[in-house]
Formats: structure tokens, C-alpha cells, sequence
């Protein structure tokens, strides 16, 4: 695993004064304008992630390696770097309502990735529950042995899965933590949401406001049944020939969009899907090496027009990819 303490940069939010309405939106998906993320700020701020053509991490980045366009207009931008040994708050988000506690299992390399971040001494993790409900199982705490309790003890929730209301409420629990840590929502869960009151815009408006950085895993209920078969571990949901009843529901379902995925893009955040032990201990591994290597891009453009602007963050590498917030919402400075 890569060294905690590697120099990275922080995506973080500066306090000045309301004039912007930053939206965050995933590319080609508009929605809709009334429902904006109030940023009080009067510099438009892009925290980027960059990824060379394997999907390693590219460190050691300056100013002069980006384009960042506003309508397609290049902007005169700013680098700003982390402090070494940033504190950590990082809530994690478990699902455990429909088909999750047959992925209890592949979680069980949880605890151990979260070791690296424990034994720095400043990290303070919450643990968060769903099902139809969304429950603080702990609140924010250095000592690792409770979290570790709480993994261990996992349980079945009911038919829910609340991803929409459950990544809000653990936004919220962020935003109360001090501005000077680097604030991170990991969920895990499956792809679809079942049942949240919250919509997807509202949830990517929370996480901006909070500066959080998001990390999404999440797996396939489909799939999941298909491997469960294969293994004997879903007996009791075995039945002789077709289910078209089934089969009809899971392809409406595979119709609906991906929540996790979405938040994730939109946001700038990450998104890996796992469907075994295995690939969940890999895809965690990513996400203790990833924490600390975004690079804090900004820019203040003069004069901006009122409504939508655009973003478009490029490396001047071809072959490397950007993960980057896409839009932000200029209000009229007359209103």
C-alpha cells in the first residue's frame, strides 16, 4: 500500500463570500435549475483526480499540466497544495437492507483497509446504516476496536435501501466536523435505491456544500444472485424453472439509473463495482491510496454571465483521464 503521508492535494471549499450557485452536474445530464449548490465562495474551485491509461494514480502535477475551459473559454488557473498530514473524518456507509447481507462476506477485508488510516492517530471514523431506514451505528471516533465491532456485527436489514437519504443524512454528519480535515463518504451498496425521499441533485448539492470527497462501491443485486446460486449460499431463494415475475422486476430495475455511480460522477468522486471478496479488497485498497492525491484546481473567472457554465478539465497528456466536477451555476449579481 502507498505511503499515507504522500503529498497530494486537498479538496477543500474557501469561505469569502456568496456569489456564485455551483451545480455540479454529470456531463450531458441537465438538471433542474432551481435546485443548486450555494457555494460562499468567489472562486470557482475544481478538485481533480488523475489516472494514467493502467488507472494508476499520476502524482507530481503542476499548473502548467491542466486546461480547465468555461464555455469553452480556457481560464488562467491556481494549484493550491495540502497540508502534510491532513486529519481525516470519514464516514462509512454501509448498506444492509435487500440482498446486502449476502455481501457481508466480501466486506470482511473492510476492517483491515481501514487499519492504515487508524494508525495515523488523527483520523476519526463514523459508521452509518440503511435499510428502508438510515441509523448512526457510531458516531465519530478514533478507536478503531469500535468500529471493528460494528463491522463484526452486521445484520439483515428489512426489503429498502435507501442510498439517496443515506448519503445525505452521513453528509450532514460530515458538515459538522472541522473545515481543516479532509472530509470522505465511502458507501457501500448496490446500485439501485429503493425507497429514498431525497433526490439525486439534493445529494450532490450536500456534498458540496460539505466538501467531501466520495468513494462509491458498489455491487449488482442481479449478479450477486447469480453468483450466490452458483455457490449454494441463496438456498431459500431457489426455485424450479422461470420466475417471470422476477425476471421482469430485475430488468425494470436494470433499467433505472445507477445511483451510486451518478452521485459519483457528478460530484467528482469515484465508482468501482465488486462482486467478490477479492475485487472488494482491491477496490478498497484504491480507495486508502487514493484519499490524499487529488489536485485542488481554481480559477475566478471576471464577469461571468448569470446561469449554467461549463467545465472542462483536461490534462495535457492525452493518455491520462480526469476525474473533475463539470458545471457550476453563476447567480445574477442583481438578485
Amino acid at each position: 500500500m502507498k505511503s499515507w503521508a504522500k503529498t497530494a492535494r486537498r479538496d477543500r471549499l474557501r469561505h469569502t463570500g456568496p456569489t456564485f450557485l455551483v451545480l455540479m452536474l454529470l456531463g450531458g445530464i441537465a438538471l433542474p435549475q432551481e435546485t443548486t449548490l450555494r457555494s460562499q465562495s468567489n472562486v470557482v474551485l475544481v478538485p481533480v483526480l488523475v489516472k494514467d491509461q493502467q488507472g494508476g494514480i499520476v502524482y507530481g502535477l503542476q499548473t502548467k499540466d491542466f486546461i480547465v475551459e468555461d464555455d469553452g473559454v480556457a481560464q488562467p488557473i491556481r494549484l493550491d497544495e495540502a497540508p502534510e498530514g491532513q486529519p481525516i473524518s470519514l464516514v462509512v456507509v454501509l448498506q444492509r437492507g435487500r440482498r446486502a447481507s449476502y455481501e457481508f462476506p466480501s466486506m470482511q477485508g473492510l476492517k483491515s483497509m481501514l487499519d492504515p488510516l487508524f494508525s495515523l492517530g488523527t483520523a476519526r471514523v463514523a459508521v452509518v446504516e440503511f435499510d428502508s431506514q438510515v441509523e448512526l451505528t457510531r458516531n465519530f471516533t478514533k478507536d478503531a476496536r469500535l468500529v471493528e465491532d460494528d463491522l463484526r456485527n452486521l445484520q439483515a436489514g428489512d426489503g429498502g435501501a435507501t442510498i439517496l437519504d443515506a448519503v445525505e443524512y452521513s453528509v450532514n454528519l460530515l458538515k459538522k466536523e472541522p473545515e481543516e480535515r479532509l472530509r470522505v463518504l465511502l458507501l457501500i451498496s448496490e446500485t439501485r435505491d429503493h425507497g429514498s425521499h431525497g433526490k439525486i441533485d439534493e445529494a450532490v448539492a450536500a456534498i458540496g456544500q460539505s466538501n467531501a470527497v466520495m468513494y462509491a462501491l458498489a455491487f449488482s443485486p442481479a449478479l450477486s444472485n447469480i453468483l450466490d446460486t452458483g455457490r449454494g449460499n441463496n438456498i431459500n431463494e431457489m426455485h424450479e424453472g422461470i420466475n417471470f415475475l422476477d425476471l421482469a422486476y430485475q430488468t425494470a430495475q436494470a433499467m433505472r439509473k445507477n445511483v451510486p455511480s451518478t452521485i459519483a460522477s457528478m460530484s467528482g468522486g469515484e465508482y468501482e463495482l465488486f462482486a467478490t471478496r477479492k475485487k472488494f479488497e482491491v477496490r478498497m485498497n484504491d480507495f486508502t491510496n487514493h484519499l490524499h492525491s487529488r489536485y485542488l484546481l481554481s480559477f475566478a473567472p471576471k464577469n461571468p454571465h448569470p446561469g449554467l457554465h461549463q467545465i472542462r478539465v483536461k490534462s495535457k497528456d492525452p493518455g491520462n483521464t480526469v476525474l473533475a466536477r463539470t458545471s457550476y451555476w453563476a447567480e445574477d449579481p442583481g438578485n
